[in-house]
């Protein structure tokens, strides 16, 4: 199987590794922008071709898959552009900038009749499977309330660069880091389907070059700071449960990063706190219930997860399982969560609950 990875960011290398790892994957051809950073991954991996624009990579073909890891903004162009190609496609999080570049990419991934899969890592975090196999097998009973957050107190990144621009990201927090909870949560309760959502979203840190760190200012940004650094959103599921969602790039808290997760259901709880995410491999996961009237609380056991290698794994198991599994990897999943965000930021915009 033939692979070219598009970006050479953080992302792009986490992709490379992964790819590099397994049997049967050659990795081809390299895009990125910085020379010397794209000259160095070149040599790390041998790869045979590198190229400075993903169109001449796409020209100069020799591929069966691509992964896309670059700016919000190319998901949709590039991925569209290798689909149409009979390329299969990972794209990074989130799927688009809004659900119309994703409903565009998801037809594409049906009309070539390939796979278009989208990197959610954290739902393959150790912790996260074992509490989804506790859920499963109703430990905690019906879940009827939830709440989910992945929040920072310094953390917006790169302060000024593409991520602090709408046109560009798409959005913020809600956008970049509360997709990931708010896929891991849905996943968690067995992907129950969004009928409302309510919303919030401030900015109050980030326009006054708060909430970065030292090496980034708002005041010599090359982008002003024009998304938010914090948002919440009430999300009511059918069948009457609701979800919490919370996520933010910069607020007055912790200094570590907290992703986590809390669920009340009929017959037990369950709370998972991850604190130093995303670098922490296991969380602190406990689960709450009782037996003959007596509590019977415990804290299961739990194993790092693969993240990436993962996703990954998972890509390339979906690609060789022939024209029969491409057709339940076209992108949906992700469309549904591009629906929901952009939702939460039309009821934060018109100050309104937003139904789907």
């Amino acid at each position: 199987m033939r692979v070219g990875v598009v970006g050479i960011g953080w992302a792009g290398q986490q992709h490379l590794a992964a790819y590099s790892r397994m049997d049967g994957v050659r990795i081809v051809s390299l895009a990125g922008m910085e020379k010397d950073l794209r000259d160095s991954l070149q040599a790390e991996y041998s790869i045979p071709s590198a190229f400075d624009g993903w169109e001449k990579m796409l020209q100069h073909g020799g591929l069966d898959a691509i992964s896309v890891a670059v700016p919000t903004f190319l998901h949709a162009p590039i991925s569209i552009a290798a689909l149409e190609q009979g390329l299969h496609v990972l794209s990074e999080k989130p799927l688009a900038r809004n659900a119309v570049e994703g409903r565009a990419m998801v037809d594409a991934a049906r009309k070539a009749g390939r796979v278009l899969d989208v990197a959610f890592n954290h739902r393959r975090r150790g912790d996260i499977q074992a509490l989804k196999q506790i859920i499963d097998d109703g430990g905690v009973g019906r879940p009827y309330y939830a709440k989910a957050s992945w929040l920072r107190r310094a953390g917006i990144p790169m302060m000024g660069s593409w991520f602090t621009n709408p046109e560009l990201a798409g959005g913020g927090p809600l956008a970049d880091i509360g997709v990931h909870a708010l896929d891991y949560a849905l996943h968690l309760l067995g992907e129950p389907k969004v009928v409302a959502v309510s919303a919030t979203t401030h900015s109050e840190l980030g326009p006054r070059g708060r909430g970065g760190n030292n090496r980034y200012s708002a005041m010599a940004a090359s982008h002003p700071f024009e998304v938010e650094d914090f948002a919440s959103a009430f999300l009511r599921l059918e069948g009457g449960a609701t979800l919490l969602l919370e996520a933010g790039w910069a607020s007055y808290r912790e200094v570590e990063d907290l992703l986590d997760f809390t669920v009340y259901g009929t017959d037990g709880g369950a709370e998972l706190k991850v604190q130093g995410a995303p670098m922490a491999a296991v969380g602190e996961l406990k689960v709450f219930t009782d037996k003959d009237g007596e509590n019977a609380d415990y804290v299961p056991p739990a194993v790092p997860g693969r993240a990436h290698q993962a996703v990954v794994e998972d890509f390339v198991a979906a690609v060789r399982g022939g024209a029969e599994v491409w057709g339940r990897h076209d992108g949906s999943m992700a469309l549904s969560r591009a629906h929901i965000i952009d939702a939460c930021y039309q009821s934060a915009q018109e100050q309104r609950e937003v139904r789907l």
